[in-house]
């Protein structure tokens, strides 16, 4: 299970050159190779928490060779997949609704916010939850398997910015959760360093917006319950310019303002993390 596919392929095989994948064994006779194999029997479907380019054009350009498995997002994400990609005129329609004809190899599944429902064919359950990605409607995935669970956030802008509650929302449906340890991590966007102005953060975050964001979740748990919680910093911008790399300077600024003692990391592609 994926959250969100914009680098699907080469996210694997990053992962793989990493030995990550050193302990699947492909079956004899299989015609695919490990990372195939990976794509197409271990992977059962995916999260995608907006249609934006950087977040599908993975498994926009794997679907020929993928395998049959379901899309899970909020109405308003798959109706956008269905009519600007999969609609024969961007990529034939592999999809299980709009132009036909219908390949079918993907089935949307249209995700209630706030409804938990089964990963089909894993022992996992999703709760989707809607964030403002510069007006765009985006979502926060909180996956549970037994009590652990994991929240995966995608873009999101900050709520004084947006001028909604949605972040505020979703810390208010896992606080619980965090105050009972069964949230084991946190993979939330931070675009931009602290030196974007808010006028220009199209629907994104930065150290600053991030950190204030989690003492709201802090004012609902007490500070005591995000130490120590893992928060994997996502969705860096990158950088042609010299000079320090945004990925050093945003996990800087937000040591530097971690009164928390949150363990931010910020992960390279194909990175293993256990949490």
């Amino acid at each position: 299970m994926t959250c969100d596919a914009g680098a699907l392929v080469n996210g694997l095989k990053a992962a793989d050159e990493k030995g990550v994948f050193d302990d699947i064994k492909v079956p004899e006779g299989a015609t695919n190779g490990r990372i195939g194999h990976v794509l197409t029997e271990g992977m059962k479907g995916y999260l995608i928490s907006h249609a934006h380019m950087d977040h599908i054009a993975g498994l926009i350009a794997a679907s020929p060779d993928d395998s049959k498995k379901p899309i899970y997002g909020l109405p308003s994400v798959n109706e956008r997949i269905e009519r600007n990609y999969f609609n024969w005129e961007a990529w034939p329609n592999f999809g299980d609704r709009g132009k036909a004809p219908q390949l079918k190899k993907y089935e949307y599944r249209d995700l209630q916010a706030g409804q938990k429902v089964p990963l089909t064919d894993t022992a996992m359950e999703v709760t989707a939850f809607p964030l403002s990605h510069g007006g765009v409607e985006s979502t926060a995935f909180l996956i549970e398997s037994g009590n652990d669970a994991l929240l995966c956030f995608g873009d999101t802008g900050p709520d004084a910015v947006e001028k909604t509650t949605r972040i505020a929302d979703v810390w208010a449906a896992v606080g619980e959760k965090v105050k009972a340890g069964h949230l084991k991590g946190i993979i939330i966007e931070t675009s931009y360093t602290n030196a974007q102005p808010d006028e220009m953060l199209f629907g994104h975050l930065t150290p600053n917006w991030l950190t204030k964001s989690l003492h709201d979740l802090a004012a609902r748990t007490g500070n005591e319950a995000l130490d120590g919680l893992p928060i994997i910093v996502s969705h860096i911008k990158y950088s042609l310019k010299k000079g320090e790399q945004p990925q050093v300077q945003i996990l800087r600024e937000l040591e530097e303002a971690n009164d928390l003692k949150v363990k931010f990391i910020v992960p390279e592609q194909g990175d293993h993390w256990r949490l």
